[in-house]
């Protein structure tokens, strides 16, 4: 059942007035609610909308970040999340291809393909694809998605002008002699058939590129004409590309006068992107924090409930012992009152001393049990509070039903490790490990595990942001003293600089703190080696 959830929809009403930030807010607001719900779909549906506006907003970078955070929140064989995966992985490939970063962001759409059930979604992520592929100059790739796909859309105008104008664009780039302006023309007429601004923009933009190199006045008409549809749907990254167009084919007077349009127009862009960047990050910070402060804020409330708690006991425990002294004072009363009858005064004495003597016992050792078990909870440290606070909650609530939490059965080490490396193993990259044998991790000690673990995390996460590598091999060799992990792959390498950077200083200084020394050996575009030496017992 639907979680109902305020901020979720306000989050779309804020969408709908073109406010981004607003938006953003309530999306990241929404996430939360649905994290503690446990909702792992909505999640990901959250983080998919804030991919999206980062993108929209400029911010390409926090939009790759935002969306592969969705992808551990679904399940790729639940057919349920496949089709909000395709959205996302197309989301990914819309912010890649604004950085150029072609390869990758065809990898995204094919992803996008893959999960898709949807015939409508297919079409516009196949569309997407052929035109990374066209970007990236392939042409042949291009073709034959849009040769295909045109087929399917002539039901839909819209769709059918799209894949026209794209696919006769793709022929005239193949082909410089191939006349495309017909079919161009035919495609901007649908457009403006069914008031399709953006397509407009698009099939203006394709008109002008092909008329400049052949009648430049035409092509100076359709630049004016795409400018203007630009400026209509307010898209700025569009009429920057059209100032552009302008400046380049313009007159001398005329070309000035756009090009100062373009300054300030471009000057605007950069600083409005970079504020709603930084307002993305303000916006996560804040939610952070605030979860921070009402964590702590629940740790005081829980010290202060343990605190009322443990005076309950000790009220309880007194009062207990109260009515075990009148009860037993009562029933030490009669035994004596009937014994006076039935034997002589010495007898009753002696059996009164031996029952006082039985419920002293009793009573005092009980609650010398209980003072043991409060003084030792009061010498527990900080950390673990929160964890002896439930188990103090779940005594106090049903004092005389207690359970053992039994802590898991921890990995081996080496499961770990393999486990760990594996991790990033994908259809287009490989992983060797050779060296991980279980009986040499027993002899270095739990620290120094825990680092050389961190540092094969970094070493991993670094080679799949930055190396583009399909083969990676780690090595682990094992001398009397001597831990020593070769590292390498097939990836584009670094420069001395990036070796300083790339996240990378962190993992120096583990293995300084370590007494260890590492040695990096790259090329550019011939992959990296990495050298690890660390002392053990």
């Amino acid at each position: 059942m639907p979680i109902n959830n305020s901020f979720y929809d306000k989050a779309f009403e804020y969408l709908d007035k073109g406010k981004a930030d607003s938006a953003f807010f309530f999306f990241n607001a929404a996430k939360q609610i649905y994290l503690e719900q446990g909702d792992s779909v909505q999640v990901a549906k959250c983080l998919i909308n804030m991919a999206i506006t980062q993108q929209e907003q400029g911010d390409y970078y926090g939009a790759q970040e935002t969306a592969l955070q969705a992808i551990p929140f679904l399940d790729e064989k639940n057919s349920e999340h496949q089709t909000i995966l395709g959205m996302n992985f197309n989301a990914l490939g819309m912010a890649t291809v604004e950085l150029n970063d072609y390869p990758r962001a065809i990898f995204f759409y094919e992803q996008a393909i893959k999960y898709s059930d949807d015939p409508q979604n297919t079409l516009v992520y196949r569309n997407n694809l052929a035109n990374t592929y066209l970007y990236n100059k392939e042409y042949e790739k291009a073709l034959k998605i849009y040769d295909d796909i045109i087929h399917g859309t002539h039901k839909n105008p819209i769709e059918y002008a799209r894949v026209l104008s794209n696919l006769t664009r793709v022929k005239w780039l193949k082909d410089s002699t191939y006349s495309a302006i017909n079919k161009m023309i035919i495609a901007l007429k649908i457009r403006e058939k069914e008031h399709d601004l953006w397509g407009q923009n698009s099939s203006l933009s394709h008109i002008t590129d092909y008329y400049e190199k052949r009648n430049s006045d035409s092509a100076l008409i359709f630049a004016k004409r795409r400018y203007a549809v630009a400026k209509k749907i307010k898209s700025p990254d569009d009429q920057v590309r059209a100032l552009k167009k302008l400046i380049k084919l313009s007159p001398s007077d005329s070309s000035k006068y756009y090009f100062e349009i373009y300054n300030t127009l471009n000057d605007s862009i950069q600083k409005t992107r970079l504020a709603a960047k930084n307002q993305f990050t303000m916006i996560r910070y804040e939610v952070e924090k605030n979860k921070a402060d009402n964590l702590s804020l629940q740790k005081d409330n829980a010290e202060k409930a343990y605190n009322i708690s443990r005076q309950r006991i000790w009220i309880g425990a007194v009062s207990m012992l109260c009515v075990v002294l009148v009860v037993g004072g009562a029933l030490w009363y009669k035994k004596r009152k009937e014994r006076l009858q039935l034997e002589a005064q010495n007898r009753i004495k002696e059996n009164q001393l031996n029952i006082s003597r039985k419920i002293h016992d009793v009573v005092a050792n009980g609650l010398y049990r209980v003072m043991t078990e409060i003084e030792n909870r009061e010498d527990i440290d900080r950390d673990g509070i929160l964890d002896r606070l439930e188990m103090m909650y779940e005594k106090s609530r049903d004092i005389s039903y207690e359970t053992e939490v039994k802590k898991p059965e921890q990995q081996d080490d080496h499961t770990q490790i393999a486990e760990l490396l594996k991790s990033f193993v994908t259809e287009n990259r490989k992983v060797i490990i050779a060296g991980n044998d279980a009986e040499k991790w027993g002899r270095i000690d739990v620290d120094t595990k825990e680092q050389i673990h961190h540092v094969l995390q970094e070493l991993m996460v670094n080679m799949r942001k930055h190396s583009q590598a399909t083969n990676v091999v780690i090595r682990f060799d094992w001398d009397h003293d001597l831990l020593r992990v070769f590292y390498s792959d097939n990836g584009i390498g670094m420069s001395d600089s990036q070796v300083k950077g790339n996240g990378l200083t962190s993992t120096g200084n583990r293995i300084f703190n370590l007494n260890g020394k590492i040695t990096f050996v790259t090329q550019a575009e011939k992959g990296l080696k990495i050298e690890i030496s660390i002392p053990i017992l």
